[in-house]
């Protein structure tokens, strides 16, 4: 049997993209994932058939325990897998990264440490505090809040680190934060040192609490704030008034949930996360192949025949292309077809198979193309029109008005999935939603169609929606959505603009 190895991963912080491309490579290896709390939105790296097992822990309570961790690495490498350990932050800093790391060493498997990027640095970086800066401080000093309940002694010198280190990072501390700043003020810290602590850091909950050794418990107190979260003490602290820069950025605090499909999602979901915005994925639909592929390839079997392909969607054009090759044909099969396209995504696509389209319309419907057509003429022409199996019927139909002749054939066709709307319906229960965004008209019809009917009102009361076009928008309304934002340019980028817009002009949270 081939020998296994075991990765011991950070995942950082908890954004998805502060992992390490060391620590992306080793999860796409993975034969089996054994993931905390905090790394669990980095499965979406793992590959099908992975196992992956939980064992992480949340406000203290133990999923597994650390000598059953150690061991299912063990038993899992025997067999001859690729392991990853997928520890939030850094496995080396108050991880128990060096823990497992000793077992495996003393039982003779291989194993590999790959570095996080730890809370401590990455919770003050985002809440606007360097913890090294020249006038400031010259010595840094991490400390865990939380010592091993079964020493008889504490063996954190306080009595040194707090006149004796310039910035403090108290990791686990926020239950003890009346003892530790008593313990820190009574060794000799001026009580007006400045003091922060922030939860979730560098995360879209982050929540950051800023005071006084002499206030800060009574301020974390009032502000309610509780576990995860990092002690910051010292005068950088200070610097936060100055550089607090994520915090500030246009969408920070928002929730907006995705219904796009999960394969459609990064490019919406990276561009409210660079504003700020927490994204919450609920894909509504899956793009599939159509029931019966004969209508379409006996279409591209005639592709000589026709004038005019026109493609409505960036699925449409891969769904025709990946069977046009299929079907042993290339692009040569297109050489004398005119294209036009729907938006400039589907004709950005299009470019990437080597097409230029004929029309790009200015605006990004069905009816932009019918306008854009009569300057063409249409009479007599063969119009091949591969599209979703549900599309709106008027562009076939006004085409064949101008004279045409339209084969309109299957690509593709939706289905309708209801993946992460139980996290979601607990989010909605606790209105910790703020926006709702749909990008087509399935995505509304499939997300309401997975909302308890009889609770619609109730869980969507206060939530804003935001729709990508008229369409969409219009069926949002006739389906019960009280549609408060609707892109004037309906892409990606307009529907992020117009989010943007609408709580910039002071709309209500």
């Amino acid at each position: 049997m081939k020998g296994g190895k075991v990765y011991l991963v950070g995942a950082g912080p908890g954004m998805p993209d502060l992992i390490t491309l060391r620590g992306v490579k080793c999860l796409q290896e993975a034969d089996v994932v054994i993931y905390d709390f905090l790394a669990a939105n980095l499965l979406q790296h793992v590959p099908d058939g992975t196992e992956t097992v939980y064992v992480g822990k949340k406000q203290g309570k133990h999923t597994v325990h650390q000598e059953a961790i150690n061991q299912m690495l063990v038993d899992k490498a025997r067999q001859g897998r690729v392991v990853v350990r997928l520890k939030g932050g850094d496995p080396f800093i108050f991880g128990r990264g060096g823990e497992e790391a000793r077992v495996l060493a003393t039982h003779g498997i291989p194993f590999e440490v790959v570095p996080g990027v730890t809370a401590g640095v990455a919770a003050a970086a985002f809440a606007g505090i360097p913890l090294t800066m020249r006038g400031y401080n010259t010595s840094v000093a991490f400390v865990t809040g939380h010592e091993d309940p079964t020493k008889l002694v504490s063996t954190i010198e306080w009595s040194k680190l707090a006149t004796g280190v310039g910035t403090l990072v108290i990791f686990m501390g926020v239950k003890n934060l009346a003892d530790i700043v008593e313990r820190l003020i009574v060794a000799g810290r001026d009580p007006q040192t400045p003091t922060a602590v922030v939860r979730w850091g560098a995360t879209p909950s982050q929540l950051t609490v800023v005071g006084t050794l002499e206030d800060i418990v009574d301020r974390v107190r009032e502000a309610g704030l509780k576990a995860p979260a990092v002690i910051v003490v010292g005068k950088v602290v200070e610097l936060r008034n100055q550089i607090n820069w994520f915090e500030e950025k246009p969408l920070f605090g928002k929730a907006v949930v995705v219904t796009r499909t999960r394969q459609q999602a990064s490019d919406l979901v990276a561009r409210l996360s660079s504003l700020g915005a927490e994204c919450l994925e609920c894909p509504t639909i899956r793009v599939v192949p159509p029931d019966d592929w004969q209508p379409l390839d006996q279409a591209i079997d005639r592709l000589g025949s026709y004038d005019w392909l026109v493609l409505t969607s960036v699925n449409g054009v891969d769904f025709f292309f990946n069977r046009l090759f299929q079907r042993g044909k290339d692009v040569r099969a297109l050489r004398r077809v005119r294209t036009a396209t729907i938006g400039p995504a589907t004709a950005r696509r299009l470019r990437d198979f080597g097409f230029r389209s004929d029309i790009v319309p200015e605006s990004y419907v069905a009816e932009s193309v019918i306008e854009a057509f009569k300057n063409e003429s249409l009479d007599g022409k063969r119009v091949l029109l591969p599209r979703a199996k549900e599309a709106r019927p008027i562009l076939p139909v006004e085409v064949r008005k101008m004279g045409a002749h339209v084969d309109e054939v299957a690509a593709y066709q939706t289905e309708q999935v209801s993946e992460g709307i139980e996290q979601l319906l607990g989010r909605l229960e606790e209105q910790t939603v703020d926006v709702l965004t749909f990008t087509s008209s399935s995505t509304v019809k499939n997300f309401k169609a997975a909302l308890p009917s009889e609770r619609f009102e109730e869980l969507i009361r206060g939530v804003k929606t935001a729709c990508i076009g008229p369409i969409t928008a219009q069926t949002a309304r006739e389906l019960g959505f009280n549609v408060d934002i609707e892109a004037s340019e309906y892409t990606i980028p307009g529907l992020c603009e117009a989010i943007l817009d609408y709580y910039a002009n002071g709309a209500k949270s």
